[in-house]
């Protein structure tokens, strides 16, 4: 069984209990190798939820009502000693099959008993950049008091940029609030023991949403907090998600290779151990099992976005493909060398006899030899070299049998010089034979890496297609977000900030509409192109040394 369906029927491995993804040991924080080992043995796409909010507001309770269980994150007095840093809970989706939810208990943000402010920024922002969704969890009334609250959390978002300091211009700093819509988590403030009426003057009842919202209403005064949101502490110094995203990118397309190659090296080795083969024979497999390997560094690979990641891989295919080749070969001279010394042995001795060194032994020798020469060609699964190994013997024992013809008094002279032309000739023929074939087989493995070149491009081209489309929608969705949050501050007299609001709207349509398919063309293509060719220098060498005459 092919080792990527094993990889295909990976579940969700189960967890029965949380456990520690990020550690906080006196105010410094450190990954626990544990859970990331368990993350890179599930193989299911994840959808994270983290739950933030100030300590002992229940977010434990909260996260194991999310993961259907009565127990699991630590509750009440224990939360002191428990939740510290980060916790994961990894267990089934409840609603979307082979996907894992993972769930993300924080350290409760706010305590003074902590003593350092910076903990809560970088757990709060970790929460932000791991999250899927983000819940934001808080008690009692929605009044002044939590919206303050609700702003110290936003003050935690400071913390993070979206792009490097290297990328970014003071003009595109003055953007970069319009982008965070496409990077962050979807938010949601859950609101514990609420105990007011859900009634508004001049409205009466009222729905929750309706009553957050009202709460929630832009103050004229705190209009900076937007910009103020977006803006970094000190450069170098806080968490980028460009970065992020970059050192994410290099480290799983770098694993992507590694697996894309393993998986091939893995499955060509059984191809191995038939050798020898026929060239289609080898070229059927490794076209099957390259494209089994694209596949499984495609499903792996993240915004590679010049191939750059894939040409190593075809690289590394590529070469190990030549390697092979070169071993089928060898394996197949060995065979046929093989084949020739046993078929020979008897007609051997019969030299060694002096048998063919007597009147009409030339004759008998050539029989003897043709009929060697035949059931050679009868014998199956020899391999590529077949015809080279049976130059070489024809070459190696042309002496023997012109000593042979000279010494076979039958014969007149100038019959013994017909005989000696045909050898010739013989061996003329075999060699032009052998140079036919190989140039036939060099022509099949350059227009069959040419089809397998193609089939990769496609794949590359498709999964560029699906991460563009992806990346449109998203910025579909922070068109419309940013439209309907437009809506909502000129409806409550907001008119500058709508119109500030405006400009971002109209530079996130220009980053939508922005071209992108010239660059598959213009960056990724010769990238892909440079390793086929790399590839075929390789090859043709091999061919080329192998097509050397081989010793008998």
């Amino acid at each position: 069984t092919c080792k990527t369906e094993e990889v295909e029927s990976i579940m969700c491995i189960p967890m029965p209990e949380p456990i520690c993804l990020v550690e906080n040991v006196n105010g410094s924080l450190r990954v626990n190798d544990e859970a990331i080992k368990y993350l890179s043995r599930n193989n299911q796409p994840v959808v994270v939820v983290s739950v933030v909010g100030l300590y002992r507001t229940g977010k434990s309770y909260l996260m194991n009502r999310l993961a259907g269980k009565q127990t699991g994150f630590a509750l009440g007095s224990t939360i002191e000693s428990k939740t510290k840093g980060i916790w994961m809970w990894c267990v089934p989706h409840p609603k979307k099959p082979e996907h894992t939810l993972v769930l993300l208990d924080t350290e409760g943000l706010g305590d003074v008993d902590k003593g350092d402010s910076k903990n809560d920024a970088w757990i709060f922002c970790l929460a932000v950049l791991l999250s899927s969704t983000l819940v934001y969890n808080s008690r009692g009334t929605i009044d002044n008091t939590a919206v303050e609250k609700l702003h110290y959390v936003t003050e935690l978002a400071e913390q993070i940029k979206i792009k490097s300091p290297a990328s970014t211009s003071d003009e595109a700093d003055d953007e970069e609030d319009s982008q965070f819509v496409q990077f962050f988590p979807n938010f949601i403030w859950t609101v514990r023991d609420f105990s007011l009426k859900l009634e508004l003057e001049n409205k009466g009842q009222v729905t929750e949403d309706e009553y957050l919202d009202f709460a929630l209403q832009l103050k004229k005064v705190f209009g900076h907090l937007v910009q103020t949101y977006v803006q970094t502490i000190s450069s170098g110094k806080v968490p980028c998600l460009e970065n992020a995203v970059v050192a994410m990118a290099m480290i799983e397309n770098e694993a992507a290779v590694q697996e894309g190659f393993k998986l091939y090296e893995s499955e060509m080795e059984q191809v191995k151990r038939t050798f020898p083969v026929s060239l289609n024979e080898i070229y059927a497999e490794h076209q099957r099992i390259s494209n089994l390997a694209s596949s499984v560094f495609m499903k792996r690979s993240f915004k590679d976005e010049k191939g750059e990641y894939l040409k190593k891989l075809m690289e590394a295919v590529g070469k190990h493909y030549a390697e092979l080749l070169d071993q089928n070969m060898e394996a197949s001279e060995k065979e046929c060398h093989q084949i020739l010394t046993d078929l020979y042995e008897e007609m051997n001795v019969r030299v060694q006899q002096g048998e063919y060194a007597k009147p009409g032994g030339y004759e008998l020798y050539c029989t003897h030899r043709d009929k060697i020469i035949d059931q050679y060609h009868r014998k199956p699964n020899k391999g590529i070299q077949a015809e080279v190994v049976l130059e070489s013997f024809l070459i190696g024992k042309s002496a023997e049998a012109k000593l042979i013809l000279q010494t076979d008094e039958q014969l007149t002279e100038s019959e013994k010089q017909i005989q000696e032309e045909k050898e010739q000739a013989a061996i003329l023929e075999q060699q032009y034979k052998v140079q036919s074939e190989k140039q036939k087989e060099m022509e099949q493995l350059m227009q069959q890496e040419k089809v397998n070149h193609q089939q990769w491009v496609q794949q590359l081209e498709k999964k560029f297609e699906e991460e563009k489309n992806q990346q449109q929608e998203e910025m579909r969705r922070a068109v419309e977000s940013k439209l309907a949050e437009q809506t909502d501050l000129i409806q409550k007299g907001f008119d500058e900030k709508a119109q500030m609001m405006g400009l971002e709207i109209e530079q996130l349509k220009k980053e939508k509409e922005c071209p992108q398919s010239g660059i598959f063309k213009e960056y990724v293509m010769p990238l892909i192109d440079t390793a086929k060719d790399v590839f075929s220098t390789v090859l043709q060498y091999k061919l080329m040394r192998k097509s050397l005459k081989v010793p008998f």
